[in-house]
């Protein structure tokens, strides 16, 4: 009992230190990512008869714009980008039975597409680069990727990836 007492003593003499600590600076996003009419996108869906907001399709790919941005978009710099349609890879082919309602067949006649406005701000807001572009891998199933096999958007991320290189350098990091 005693020792239990002497760690609680403990513990709460040392919060004050723990909260004099500085807290580490916030990261700043590098980039937004906007989703534009989403219902009428051509395929975001987890199943033949499915729609977007069941899914977190948009938010992984989302996450993974926002995770890569830091590689490509200089400091004090924002990259907006609006997604205005998606067509993941694969289809739903029900006429298989009903059995395939739910699983996303892959193959090289449904390839990824994206089609997106974009965006690069500098700090004070002035646009530096600008464009619209449609991604489309027509060889997506002949790149070996280090993605994991079930990762239902890893063809996207491979399109977004691709991008980002093409368009811009790398950010050199300090």
């Amino acid at each position: 009992m005693k020792t239990s007492r002497f760690l609680l003593l403990t513990l709460l003499g040392a919060l004050p230190a723990v909260a004099a600590q500085e807290t580490p600076h916030k990261i700043v996003a590098r980039a937004e990512v906007n989703f534009f009419e989403p219902k009428k996108f051509t395929d975001v869906k987890d199943s033949s008869m499915g729609d977007y907001e069941r899914t977190t399709y948009l938010d992984q790919i989302r996450d993974h714009l926002l995770e890569q941005a830091k590689y490509y978009v200089p400091e004090n710099h924002t990259l907006v980008v609006t997604f205005t349609d998606i067509d993941m890879a694969g289809d739903f082919e029900p006429w298989r039975g009903p059995r395939f309602d739910d699983i996303r067949i892959v193959k090289d006649i449904y390839p990824p597409r994206l089609v997106l406005t974009f965006q690069l701000r500098d700090g004070e807001g002035h646009v530096v680069k600008e464009g619209r572009r449609e991604l489309r891998d027509l060889a997506f199933l002949m790149k070996i990727t280090m993605a994991f096999r079930d990762d239902p958007v890893r063809h996207e991320k491979g399109l977004i990836d691709d991008w980002l290189r093409a368009e811009f350098p790398r950010v050199r990091s300090k």
